[in-house]
């Protein structure tokens, strides 16, 4: 099957799964009190847009270093590339929480859904815009995005939202350029090697794979907090925890020994070296490039991580004057962001 028909078909299938839920209400349904293990462990169900991405690495390092074990919460982890698929799994009440992007509890809120972030993890999105080798010398920004096709995560992903802005921020219209979910890893490598896309949004470690093996050439730089303000106008915070209201309202003991355990891996990434952090990741997160680049790619973006777990102050402004630039359920619509975040349990964990 070829990468377009599967692509297809992954829309195909979320869409069918969104119109599954329209008749949830706000929020994605009815929570339930949190279950417990024999143990007497709180159980969470938590899926992440790409565990073995360097922008969600908290997630694993937490378990691996035991913070959720030792708070006393058996974190159940999934991985699920696209973060647009985990937020339908969650609103499906699939999953209790979703690590991902904040941008999407902006986009939730215009669509009647409520959910909030409660741990900040990144301040910057930790992506980069890769061009093709061959067409580096004719895609030089994203004006020249007319006509191209443009690699992202998923439809409706986060890497989608802001391909979009950055084409409508540089004079590209609606349906000038075309959007093909490839993933990440070595589906976007594979995609970029067959030619499939001519430039793409993807994060660390898919970026070292591709400038290792000469396929791709970064165009866009989002891996620190200045590339972000250049490219987007302002601190963007991304990957976050995120719950729908609901199940934070029945399960505030559980919400905030996960934001404990978020806070105390949060300071431990800033007490160690990247080498160090490396040693605590599962060996087949590095495989693809091998552990010196993957440890090189971290200590460029290490800036990315929040070092406390707050919501940056003008974060939420500016991921809705991006989101508002382009996304028509977002665009014109009253948007209360301070229902899509919480500080409270990160300020208890301090």
């Amino acid at each position: 099957m070829s990468l377009a028909k599967r692509s297809t078909l992954a829309v195909v299938a979320a869409t069918t799964l969104a119109l599954s839920l329209t008749a949830c209400g706000s929020g994605g349904g009815s929570a339930k009190p949190a279950a417990k293990n024999a143990g007497g462990d709180i159980t969470v169900k938590i899926m992440v847009g790409g565990l073995n991405k360097q922008i969600y690495l908290p997630v694993m390092l937490a378990q691996n270093l035991g913070f959720f074990k030792a708070q006393g919460i058996e974190a159940q982890l999934s991985d699920e590339p696209a973060g647009v698929d985990a937020e339908t799994a969650m609103l499906a009440g699939q999953v209790d929480a979703v690590v991902g992007f904040y941008d999407h509890n902006i986009d939730l809120q215009s669509k009647g859904k409520s959910t909030e972030s409660v741990v900040q993890l990144l301040q910057a999105p930790g992506e980069v815009e890769m061009v093709r080798t061959d067409l580096a010398d004719a895609v030089k920004s994203p004006a020249d995005f007319k006509g191209r096709h443009l690699g992202v995560t998923g439809l409706g992903s986060s890497t989608n939202f802001l391909t979009q802005y950055l084409e409508s921020k540089n004079g590209v219209q609606a349906g000038q350029a075309t959007s093909i979910a490839v993933g990440a890893g070595s589906t976007f490598v594979a995609a970029m090697q067959n030619k499939q896309i001519d430039a793409g949004m993807t994060t660390e470690p898919t970026i070292s794979m591709l400038m290792q093996k000469g396929l791709a050439k970064p165009l866009i730089d989002m891996r620190t907090a200045e590339g972000a303000k250049a490219a987007l106008g302002g601190t963007y915070p991304s990957s976050c925890l995120y719950l729908t209201t609901d199940y934070v309202k029945k399960n505030p003991e559980a919400v905030q020994k996960l934001a404990n355990a978020f806070v105390q891996t949060l300071k431990w990434i800033q007490g160690h070296t990247p080498a160090e952090i490396t040693e605590k990741m599962p060996a087949d997160y590095y495989a693809g490039v091998g552990k010196d680049v993957y440890v090189k790619a971290l200590e460029n973006e290490k800036s990315m991580y929040s070092p406390d777990g707050l919501m940056p102050a003008e974060g939420p402004q500016t991921v809705l004057n991006v989101l508002s630039a382009f996304d028509p359920t977002v665009k014109g619509h009253t948007v209360d962001l301070t229902k899509t975040y919480t500080d409270e349990f990160v300020q208890k964990a301090k």
